[in-house]
């Protein structure tokens, strides 16, 4: 059975991105991608919303160019392995590959998709998490907690919400972050 993981940078204060909705801060160092990359070398599918979809997708074509440097080359061949599933009722067409559009997020669905993934899968996106984690679906929730508190924003985790987790890791890293990895009992 697959592990559906919740994953994302966050800022100290919870904020995956500021009031105006720039997350320019969150860019990871060196140091962080790859050992994100490293994760992410674990998971078959990707769940997103459209809004992550289309922040996400710039990875098709970043392996390209060749003035990136071999971790960013690294997940973007990564990322262009995986499958992508994009939950979205506006969305045309899929501009990556190993793409597909669903309409209407199928909690059922989701769980059978679980049951039967040779990978673990991700939640991207906190409007379509929220919707994974009140469903518990969710089995990880994985935060890179960045040192800059931007006030307000939008959550990285939804409101409304009591869950009991159980810390299984977590690292520091040079630049100040923090990588904190919890199962969520149920």
């Amino acid at each position: 059975m697959a592990t559906l993981i919740y994953s994302g940078i966050t800022s100290l204060d919870g904020y995956v991105a500021d009031k105006d909705g720039s997350f320019d801060w969150s860019v990871p160092d060196e140091e962080v991608h790859r050992f994100v990359n490293d994760l992410e070398r674990q998971v078959g599918t990707y769940l997103y919303g459209r809004r992550m979809y289309e922040v996400m997708a710039a990875w098709e074509t970043i392996y390209a160019r060749t003035d990136q440097s071999p971790f960013v080359r690294d997940f973007a061949e990564i990322w262009q392995a995986a499958d992508k599933i994009v939950y979205s009722g506006t969305l045309k067409a899929a501009s990556s590959a190993r793409t597909r559009i669903e309409r209407d997020f199928d909690v059922g669905a989701v769980r059978k998709m679980k049951t039967t993934a040779a990978h673990d899968m991700t939640v991207g996106g906190t409007d379509l998490a929220a919707h994974a984690i009140k469903a518990g679906l969710v089995d990880e929730c994985r935060m890179f907690v960045t040192p800059v508190v931007v006030g307000e924003g939008k959550h990285f985790l939804p409101d409304g919400v009591h869950l009991k987790l159980e810390l299984l890791e977590e690292r520091r890293f040079r630049n100040g972050v923090v990588y904190l990895r919890y199962r969520i009992r149920t």
